[in-house]
């Protein structure tokens, strides 16, 4: 098990503090129960206390500290149920933009750490996360340059000041940067089932500068491949916040709970399973601790280690959220019980930026299986 630095542990201790306080699970229900998606009370404070830019270095505006201590945040933030743009925008947008460099990219990067701008990631084309296949183009005619194509599940799309759309510019991969006010832009805006919300953006002969085009060729190729395994490991963290909390309040209900006069938490084969997913749970928080520190150090392994630790955690959440609706019984999966919202924010994450089958072929293929 890893130990924290003290100031690893000061930053875990006043997320937990913060988020439970003021956004935790209560919070949540209030924001579903009134259909409300925005992020205009939220990200303020996000910003305020320096999360949005947790990852942008100190010279964009930013604290710098880097994806572990980010990963510190995420897992309180999945223990929570918190509905914010911490994962689209201060850790996938921040991470491309404070890779891409140029002064259009640096200019936004210190927009979203101060809290001014929300940017998030246009990639995915299908249903299943697919970022290699890429069918949006940028066309130049009568010497202008323009957008074409159609981007699903993007996340926070809806809401964004900006996205930073991949495109092909011939054989060239390209990262965007797109105002959504443009014209030519249409977005369709979804609440996703575990009340976060997504969009379907679609590009028709969008104009654009030279100056968007944020990376292009190789370079846009190495910032896209840093930015994906910086999200899929804080995806990771937070799902692991979730499954966390879902086991907690299983081994409270074995605990506490009777039947026929005997605390079910006796039944032996119930605390072979328990057993089981805390070992489970120990394990993948490991790797996912690994995959975090790989990214702070440019480890060479970082992308293996960060699409292993999103497979085994999209296994582990599975997991830990069905054993504890099982081992509830059916009053597991009732609004009165948290559970039935951790199960869905965990299946959300599990597909976002790819499941465990997508990234558990990738990892076969590397080693030749």
């Amino acid at each position: 098990m890893e130990l924290l630095s003290e100031d690893q542990q000061l930053i875990a201790d006043s997320a937990a503090g913060f988020l439970r306080d003021g956004h935790g699970i209560a919070a949540f229900r209030a924001l579903k129960e009134a259909g409300d998606d925005a992020y205009s009370a939220i990200l303020p404070e996000l910003a305020e206390m320096g999360w949005m830019g947790i990852v942008i270095p100190e010279a964009l505006g930013g604290l710098g500290l880097g994806y572990r201590a980010a990963g510190l945040i995420a897992e309180e933030l999945g223990r929570n149920l918190t509905v914010s743009p911490f994962v689209s925008s201060a850790i996938l947008a921040g991470t491309a933009l404070a890779s891409a460099g140029g002064e259009m990219a640096q200019n936004w990067a210190r927009k979203i750490a101060i809290g001014d701008a929300l940017v998030t990631q246009a990639m995915d084309e299908a249903a299943k996360h697919r970022p290699e296949r890429i069918t949006t183009t940028v066309s130049a005619a009568a010497g202008a340059l323009t957008l074409s194509g159609r981007k699903t599940f993007v996340v926070d799309g809806g809401i964004a000041d900006r996205l930073i759309v991949t495109a092909k510019r011939g054989d060239d991969l390209c990262l965007v940067l797109v105002d959504p006010q443009a014209a030519g832009v249409t977005r369709a805006s979804q609440v996703m089932l575990d009340h976060r919300n997504a969009g379907t953006v679609i590009f028709e002969e969008v104009p654009i500068a030279e100056a968007d085009i944020l990376a292009q060729g190789r370079a846009a190729e190495d910032v896209l491949a840093k930015t994906l395994s910086a999200g899929r490991a804080i995806a990771a963290a937070e799902q692991l916040g979730i499954a966390k909390a879902a086991a907690e309040q299983t081994y409270e209900y074995l605990r506490t709970r009777k039947q026929f006069g005997v605390l079910i938490g006796q039944f032996q084969a119930l605390q072979h399973r328990a057993a089981d997913l805390y070992c489970e749970l120990a394990q993948v928080s490991s790797l996912i601790a690994a995959a975090l520190n790989a990214l702070d150090e440019d480890n060479a392994e970082v992308e293996t280690l960060t699409r292993a630790a999103k497979a085994k955690m999209a296994r582990v959440g599975r997991q830990a959220t069905e054993e504890g609706v099982q081992m509830h019984g059916g009053i597991g999966m009732t609004d009165e019980m948290d559970l039935g919202f951790f199960m869905k924010r965990d299946r959300a994450l599990t597909e976002f930026l790819g499941d465990a089958g997508y990234h558990t072929e990738w990892v076969l293929r590397q080693r030749g299986i």
